[in-house]
Protein backbone atom coordinates (compact mmCIF):
# COMPACT_ATOMS: atom_id res chain seq x y z
CA UNK A 1 0.00 0.00 0.00
CA UNK A 2 1.01 3.36 -0.95
CA UNK A 3 2.45 5.53 1.83
CA UNK A 4 3.56 8.92 2.62
CA UNK A 5 6.66 9.67 3.29
CA UNK A 6 9.12 12.26 4.09
CA UNK A 7 12.82 11.24 3.47
CA UNK A 8 16.39 12.42 4.73
CA UNK A 9 14.76 15.76 5.41
CA UNK A 10 18.03 17.71 7.05
CA UNK A 11 17.04 19.99 10.05
CA UNK A 12 19.55 22.35 12.01
CA UNK A 13 20.44 21.38 15.59
CA UNK A 14 17.93 24.49 16.70
CA UNK A 15 14.73 22.74 14.50
CA UNK A 16 15.09 24.91 10.81
CA UNK A 17 15.00 23.35 7.81
CA UNK A 18 16.32 26.67 6.11
CA UNK A 19 17.36 29.77 6.83
CA UNK A 20 15.98 33.47 6.28
CA UNK A 21 16.78 35.25 2.96
CA UNK A 22 16.45 32.43 0.62
CA UNK A 23 17.81 34.07 -3.10
CA UNK A 24 18.42 32.20 -5.85
CA UNK A 25 22.27 32.89 -5.75
CA UNK A 26 21.53 30.98 -1.76
CA UNK A 27 18.99 28.26 -2.28
CA UNK A 28 18.43 26.78 1.63
CA UNK A 29 18.94 30.75 3.22
CA UNK A 30 21.52 32.30 5.39
CA UNK A 31 23.61 30.45 7.49
CA UNK A 32 22.88 27.12 6.02
CA UNK A 33 25.73 26.01 3.63
CA UNK A 34 26.73 23.25 5.65
CA UNK A 35 23.10 22.36 6.72
CA UNK A 36 23.14 18.86 4.35
CA UNK A 37 26.77 18.11 4.57
CA UNK A 38 26.01 14.55 5.98
CA UNK A 39 24.09 13.98 2.82
CA UNK A 40 26.73 15.42 0.25
CA UNK A 41 29.05 13.35 1.16
CA UNK A 42 27.37 10.00 0.62
CA UNK A 43 28.28 7.85 -2.25
CA UNK A 44 23.74 8.66 -3.29
CA UNK A 45 24.80 11.88 -3.42
CA UNK A 46 27.89 11.65 -5.53
CA UNK A 47 26.24 8.95 -7.95
CA UNK A 48 23.20 11.62 -8.52
CA UNK A 49 26.56 13.79 -9.20
CA UNK A 50 27.54 11.40 -11.90
CA UNK A 51 30.63 10.17 -10.00
CA UNK A 52 29.70 6.44 -8.17
CA UNK A 53 33.78 5.91 -7.74
CA UNK A 54 33.51 8.68 -4.79
CA UNK A 55 31.34 9.01 -1.60
CA UNK A 56 30.86 7.47 2.34
CA UNK A 57 29.79 4.32 3.08
CA UNK A 58 27.76 3.07 6.76
CA UNK A 59 24.71 5.03 8.56
CA UNK A 60 24.35 8.19 6.25
CA UNK A 61 24.94 6.64 2.84
CA UNK A 62 22.46 3.91 4.63
CA UNK A 63 19.77 6.54 5.45
CA UNK A 64 20.49 8.64 1.97
CA UNK A 65 20.10 5.19 -0.25
CA UNK A 66 16.69 4.52 1.61
CA UNK A 67 15.24 7.57 0.60
CA UNK A 68 15.47 6.60 -2.92
CA UNK A 69 13.69 2.92 -2.23
CA UNK A 70 10.20 2.17 -3.61
CA UNK A 71 9.14 5.81 -4.67
CA UNK A 72 6.90 6.33 -7.63
CA UNK A 73 6.48 9.50 -7.27
CA UNK A 74 7.25 12.77 -5.28
CA UNK A 75 5.37 15.83 -4.24
CA UNK A 76 7.74 19.22 -3.71
CA UNK A 77 6.50 22.93 -2.66
CA UNK A 78 7.17 25.07 -5.78
CA UNK A 79 9.81 26.67 -3.39
CA UNK A 80 11.82 23.27 -3.97
CA UNK A 81 10.92 23.11 -7.53
CA UNK A 82 12.48 26.89 -8.30
CA UNK A 83 13.22 30.64 -6.61
CA UNK A 84 10.36 31.90 -9.38
CA UNK A 85 7.52 33.69 -7.63
CA UNK A 86 4.43 34.35 -8.95
CA UNK A 87 2.70 33.48 -12.58
CA UNK A 88 5.47 31.89 -14.68
CA UNK A 89 7.29 34.46 -16.61
CA UNK A 90 7.80 31.51 -19.12
CA UNK A 91 9.37 27.81 -19.57
CA UNK A 92 12.72 28.60 -19.00
CA UNK A 93 13.04 27.73 -15.41
CA UNK A 94 12.88 23.55 -15.48
CA UNK A 95 14.00 23.19 -11.47
CA UNK A 96 17.48 23.23 -10.09
CA UNK A 97 18.87 19.97 -11.50
CA UNK A 98 19.84 20.87 -15.09
CA UNK A 99 18.65 18.45 -18.30
CA UNK A 100 17.88 15.28 -15.97
CA UNK A 101 16.89 16.03 -12.47
CA UNK A 102 17.42 13.07 -9.49
CA UNK A 103 14.41 11.80 -9.31
CA UNK A 104 13.32 9.86 -12.28
CA UNK A 105 9.39 9.34 -11.78
CA UNK A 106 6.44 11.87 -11.92
CA UNK A 107 6.80 14.59 -9.46
CA UNK A 108 3.59 17.03 -8.35
CA UNK A 109 4.99 20.55 -8.04
CA UNK A 110 2.33 22.73 -5.59
CA UNK A 111 1.27 26.16 -7.10
CA UNK A 112 -1.25 28.69 -7.75
CA UNK A 113 -0.21 29.43 -11.24
CA UNK A 114 -0.88 26.64 -14.27
CA UNK A 115 2.01 25.40 -16.21
CA UNK A 116 2.05 22.52 -18.85
CA UNK A 117 4.00 19.38 -17.65
CA UNK A 118 7.52 19.38 -18.26
CA UNK A 119 9.06 16.31 -19.32
CA UNK A 120 12.66 16.01 -18.54
CA UNK A 121 15.22 13.54 -19.33
CA UNK A 122 15.75 10.03 -17.03
CA UNK A 123 11.98 9.16 -16.81
CA UNK A 124 10.85 12.81 -14.40
CA UNK A 125 8.23 14.63 -15.71
CA UNK A 126 6.92 17.95 -13.66
CA UNK A 127 3.26 18.13 -13.53
CA UNK A 128 2.19 21.51 -11.79
CA UNK A 129 -1.03 21.14 -9.45
CA UNK A 130 -3.54 24.39 -8.49
CA UNK A 131 -5.94 22.95 -6.74
CA UNK A 132 -4.06 22.08 -3.19
CA UNK A 133 -2.08 19.53 -1.50
CA UNK A 134 -5.07 16.77 -1.36
CA UNK A 135 -4.96 17.05 -5.36
CA UNK A 136 -1.42 16.37 -5.68
CA UNK A 137 -1.56 13.33 -3.21
CA UNK A 138 -4.51 11.60 -5.10
CA UNK A 139 -2.59 12.24 -8.30
CA UNK A 140 1.16 11.42 -6.70
CA UNK A 141 -0.60 7.97 -5.45
CA UNK A 142 -2.52 6.95 -9.03
CA UNK A 143 1.17 7.70 -10.16
CA UNK A 144 2.83 5.99 -7.96
CA UNK A 145 0.99 2.52 -8.70
CA UNK A 146 1.42 1.52 -5.48
CA UNK A 147 4.83 2.28 -4.10
CA UNK A 148 5.52 5.18 -2.01
CA UNK A 149 5.09 8.93 -2.36
CA UNK A 150 8.59 10.78 -0.99
CA UNK A 151 7.15 14.42 0.04
CA UNK A 152 10.50 16.56 -0.96
CA UNK A 153 9.65 19.73 1.30
CA UNK A 154 10.26 22.57 1.53
CA UNK A 155 9.26 23.50 5.20
CA UNK A 156 5.81 25.02 4.89
CA UNK A 157 5.04 21.72 2.59
CA UNK A 158 5.62 19.78 4.80
CA UNK A 159 3.76 21.18 7.39
CA UNK A 160 0.46 21.36 5.60
CA UNK A 161 1.07 17.74 4.55
CA UNK A 162 1.26 17.17 8.85
CA UNK A 163 -1.59 19.60 9.73
CA UNK A 164 -4.00 17.39 7.05
CA UNK A 165 -2.74 13.80 8.62
CA UNK A 166 -1.43 12.53 5.78
CA UNK A 167 2.15 11.75 6.96
CA UNK A 168 2.97 8.52 7.35
CA UNK A 169 6.55 8.24 8.23
CA UNK A 170 9.44 10.77 8.26
CA UNK A 171 13.32 10.61 8.69
CA UNK A 172 15.03 13.67 9.91
CA UNK A 173 18.50 14.14 9.48
CA UNK A 174 19.03 16.40 12.54
CA UNK A 175 22.63 18.38 11.20
CA UNK A 176 25.15 20.11 14.15
CA UNK A 177 24.63 23.15 12.78
CA UNK A 178 22.67 26.46 14.80
CA UNK A 179 20.52 28.53 11.99
CA UNK A 180 18.89 30.97 14.55
CA UNK A 181 16.11 31.67 12.43
CA UNK A 182 14.77 30.55 9.28
CA UNK A 183 11.79 27.87 8.64
CA UNK A 184 10.91 25.71 11.78
CA UNK A 185 9.40 22.57 10.81
CA UNK A 186 7.96 21.13 13.99
CA UNK A 187 6.99 24.64 16.10
CA UNK A 188 3.73 24.32 17.35
CA UNK A 189 3.31 20.72 16.12
CA UNK A 190 1.96 17.81 18.60
CA UNK A 191 3.74 14.63 16.99
CA UNK A 192 2.56 12.40 19.93
CA UNK A 193 -1.08 13.40 19.30
CA UNK A 194 -0.83 13.22 15.45
CA UNK A 195 0.19 9.62 16.07
CA UNK A 196 4.58 9.66 15.83
CA UNK A 197 6.44 7.89 17.60
CA UNK A 198 10.16 7.40 17.24
CA UNK A 199 10.59 4.15 15.43
CA UNK A 200 14.27 4.39 14.91
CA UNK A 201 17.51 7.22 15.81
CA UNK A 202 21.00 6.47 14.56
CA UNK A 203 24.07 9.37 15.32
CA UNK A 204 27.06 9.39 12.84
CA UNK A 205 29.29 12.34 13.50
CA UNK A 206 27.51 14.14 10.77
CA UNK A 207 24.35 14.02 11.63
CA UNK A 208 21.60 11.99 14.13
CA UNK A 209 19.07 10.23 11.72
CA UNK A 210 15.54 9.77 13.15
CA UNK A 211 12.21 7.95 11.86
CA UNK A 212 9.27 8.71 13.05
CA UNK A 213 6.27 6.57 12.50
CA UNK A 214 2.71 7.10 12.62
CA UNK A 215 0.87 4.09 14.60
CA UNK A 216 -1.70 2.04 12.69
Amino acid sequence: MSKLKVRSFTLSLDGYGAGPNQTLENPMGEGARGLHQWFMGTRTFQRMMGDASKGTEGPDEDFAAQGFENVGAWILGRNMFGPVRGAWPDDSWKGWWGDEPPYHVPVFVLTHHPRPPLEMKGGTTFHFVTDGIESAYAQARQAANGKDVRLGGGVATIRQYLQAGLVDEMHLAISPVLLGRGESLLAGLDLPRMGFSVAEHVQTPSATHVVLRKQS
